[in-house]
This record gives structure tokens, sequence and C-alpha cells, in this order.
């Protein structure tokens, strides 16, 4: 039995980026978010803060927002990608994400010696890789693209060989981000196949995604992200449904700002043409 109930424990978390440093293909989706937030102070503003929940082993969260809702961070937080600037993260087993394992890709050598590659980049022994070697290829069926350049793939042939890893090493903790979208048909019915089959073995799972069907469908828990805070935890269907209820709200006032906007516009001015 593990030690500890939670497989993951964030306590009072928050990421602040520093917008001098930023690349700036970031930097245009850091300031969209400042925008909204208007907590900016100098040139940092808080892309997380105060984020608090726990997962149990066993547990499938859903993690919902918008964009520029601060998923993203916070599954980079959770793969070890970006340290915390306030509070703590505690994880308990191997974790896999494939943030980490797209970033351990070699794109001028073959998928077949990345998954060998990544393998030693995530601490499994080569034999150990030998003997999943096979299960992974069939699984991302790639064909004879396996032993082509990973950088003749396209982002979805990768995100498949990556899945195809990542849920391979059978991890305790699993992150994903919008994966379960991924490739043909065939391949998502066989990738959720494999989601329910590690729910079953009882491996916590975080899964980001815009798709409301597969939070209720996969996950036992979920939560909802707005400009960097937890707005509402519970069940998947009182989440989904709090969350809905938000959007009609926000489109709402929307729709009402732009009527009051038109009703008091001036009328457009009269042309003085000359007589025929």
């Amino acid at each position: 039995m593990p030690a500890s109930p939670y497989a993951v424990e964030v306590r009072d978390l928050g990421i602040r980026y520093n917008l001098n440093l930023t690349r700036r293909t970031t930097l245009k989706g850091s300031l969209a978010e400042w925008v909204g937030r208007k907590q900016q102070v100098g040139s940092h503003f808080w892309a997380l803060r105060h984020v608090d929940f726990k997962i149990q082993h066993g547990e499938s969260l859903g993690i919902l927002g918008q964009n520029g809702a601060g998923k993203s961070t916070l599954l980079l937080a959770l793969a070890g990608i970006l340290a915390p600037d306030e509070g703590s993260i505690t994880l308990s087993g191997r974790v896999s994400s494939l943030l980490t394992l797209g970033a351990g890709f070699e794109m001028e050598i073959s998928g077949r010696e990345n998954i060998f590659l990544i393998g030693a980049f995530i601490g499994i022994r080569h034999r150990v890789m030998r003997t999943l070697a096979p299960s992974i290829i069939e699984f991302a069926d790639l064909g004879t693209f396996i032993d082509a350049p990973v950088r003749t793939y396209s982002t979805g042939m990768r995100a498949r060989l990556g899945f195809a890893i990542a849920t391979a090493i059978a991890p305790d903790i699993l992150l994903l981000d919008e994966v379960l979208g991924t490739g043909d048909e065939e391949f998502r019915g066989r990738s959720q196949q494999r989601i329910r089959e590690m729910i079953g073995r009882a491996k916590a799972i975080v899964l980001v995604t815009h798709d409301l069907t597969t939070v209720t469908e996969f996950c036992n828990r979920a939560l909802l992200m707005e400009y960097g805070k937890v707005l509402y935890q519970g069940t998947p269907e009182e989440t989904v449904a709090f969350y809905r209820e938000r959007v009609r709200q926000r489109k709402l006032r929307i729709d009402e700002a732009r009527a009051t906007a038109a009703a008091t516009l001036p009328p457009p001015a009269e042309l003085d043409l000359p007589e025929p």
C-alpha cells in the first residue's frame, strides 16, 4: 500500500511569470491572461495563485477552464518543469507526462530509437525498455514510420508515440493534455480503453481537456480553473454543469454589453448629396 493516501497534494500553489524573461510566443498569451486578471505588478503576473487540491491513488481528476485559465501551467508544475514560487507540490510515485516525453524526443533519430532514449531519460533500464518496446510500437501503430526520423512525424504521430510510451511504463501518476483527441477514431478508442485500464489499476491521472464529455466519462472528480485559481471542485457532472452555466452567464453579459453599446451610438450621419 502507498505510504500516503494521496498521489498528489497541491498546497497554496503559486507560480509567477516574469514578462521580461518570457519568450515572445509565450508573451502573447501571458499578456492576454494579464488583461483579464489585472494582477500584474511591475513586470510580473501570477499564472497560478492559491491553488489547493489533492488526488487519491485511483482517482482520475479532470481539469477544465477556458484558454488562459492556467491549466497548462499547472501541468508543467506537476511535471516538475516549473518550480513553485509559493506553496508546494508533493507527489507519491513515478510521474509520466507527455510534456516531459515530448521534450525528450530527438528529432533526428527514429521513433524506435527514441523509445530507448526516453526510457534512459526517465530512468528505466535498457533491458526493461527492450521488453516494453514491441508493445509500444504496436500501440503507436506508426507502420514503417517507426524507423523514420521523428522530424518527419506529424504532431499527431508524435503524440501517439508519446502516449504509447507514457502509458506503457506503468506510472503511478499520469499527466495528460488533450491526448484523447489525438489521432483517428480507432486510435482514440484504444487510448480511451488504456486510460480505463490504468484507472482500474488504481493509478492517479490528471487530464486537461476542453471536451466536457471526456471529463464525465473518464474522471471521477473535476475542478474548474479561471484566471489561475481553482473556481470550483466537485463531481464531473457538478463541475461540468457549473462550467456551462458560467459560460452561459458570460455570454449573456457580452451580449448585453454589445446591445448597450449599439444603443448609445449616434445615428449615422446623412450624406449631403448634390441634386441630380
